[in-house]
């Protein structure tokens, strides 16, 4: 298991954790960041990560990236 942050720009990857407080974990949820879920890198750029997640694609922070475990 790792965080997000070391994935792989193009590689599929399934969340197995989402860590941090119940409101960043709720707020992730909202986003489409579940358990089971798969997770696609697309790009990092100035601090933030582009995912792929559900068939969309959202922007999160490094620092909301590194809450994410895969």
């Amino acid at each position: 298991m790792m965080p997000l942050t070391f994935a792989d720009a193009g590689e599929d990857y399934v969340v197995k954790r989402i860590g941090g407080k119940p409101e960043v974990k709720k707020h992730l949820e909202n986003l489409g960041f579940v358990v089971g879920t798969d997770v696609s890198v697309i790009n990092t750029m100035g601090g933030n990560v582009i995912v792929k997640v559900k068939e969309s694609r959202v922007a999160i922070s490094q620092e909301m990236a590194q809450k994410i475990m895969i």
